[in-house]
């Protein structure tokens, strides 16, 4: 378990020690195009160090990376703020965002899907401004009004990536109890369990229900989120949120067995149709 730019340097290095090898190079060789110590590309490759863009550019452009997609993920994760893709909406948010939040912001961006396991709350992308706002509230300590303003409308903004071209694909999973959990109110709930059953219906998002008549299931350990990029599946990342911090697993093993749990949790959930009709006869009083 690492913190979001430790993952990202390692799967960076990763990624550019593939495409040097298929590039049929050493690393002195590539050293050597670009005019770098062999070290230093050895200490990218192995994520001890981070990469330039600028840097990152020599070396895609020495391995011949033609891939548009590609380019723009691998500099996302050098950290590049002018690496096409989605806008970086975010950065005006420095002051005011811890940076996990804006790690977890930069990936889910960039992301070409994410399947998602909640059990407590309704997932960020699918929220109302009311219940964001309630969420938000009891979650911050001491928050003030127009922090709490500030947050929520984050919130919202991160909304656009179901609406980017081309969008982010949401495959949810969500825990009876998400449903039942008057946050904010009865108004609220109602107009949340309204704009869920909205969203369910975007050829962008598959929502499944986890009935509580599922039993105990592999969920239970807690909420994740696997997000998986385009060009690749080896930067996919699983994402732990805490209390105070995010905590990203990059194995394979580990990736493998979130994707596999995740499967098991479709299985067992409810059809998205039927989830609807689920969610339709929650918010009736059913």
């Amino acid at each position: 378990m690492q913190n979001g730019p430790a993952v990202r340097r390692r799967k960076l290095g990763a990624e550019l020690r593939t495409l040097r090898t298929g590039a049929g190079l050493t690393s002195g060789e590539a050293a050597r195009l670009v005019g770098w110590h062999q070290s230093k590309v050895s200490r990218i490759e192995t994520g001890a160090s981070g990469v330039k863009p600028a840097d990152l550019r020599l070396l895609l452009d020495a391995y011949q990376v033609r891939d548009r997609h590609l380019r723009e993920l691998l500099l996302m994760l050098a950290g590049s703020e002018d690496a096409g893709g989605r806008h970086r909406w975010w950065h005006a948010y420095r002051g005011v965002l811890p940076p996990t939040y804006r790690d977890f912001i930069s990936l889910e961006s960039q992301a070409s899907a994410m399947r998602t396991l909640e059990t407590t709350v309704v997932p960020g992308l699918l929220q109302t401004a009311e219940y964001a706002r309630a969420v938000t509230r009891a979650a911050v300590k001491d928050l003030d009004e127009d922090r709490l303003d500030t947050l929520v409308e984050v919130r919202l903004a991160r909304q656009d990536v179901l609406r980017s071209d081309p969008p982010l694909v949401l495959s949810a999973v969500l825990d009876e109890a998400v449903l039942r959990r008057e946050v904010g109110g009865p108004g609220v709930m109602a107009r949340q369990l309204e704009r869920l059953m909205e969203a369910a219906r975007l050829p962008q998002v598959r929502l499944q229900v986890l009935p509580f008549t599922a039993g105990a299931h592999v969920g239970l350990t807690g909420p994740f989120v696997i997000f998986s990029f385009p060009s690749t599946s080896d930067l996919d990342v699983v994402v732990l949120d805490q209390l105070t911090s995010s905590l990203y697993l990059e194995r394979k093993e580990d990736l493998m067995a979130y994707s596999e749990a995740f499967d098991t949790l479709q299985f067992h959930a409810l059809s998205p149709e039927e989830s609807l009709d689920y969610i339709a006869g929650i918010g009736d009083g059913v």
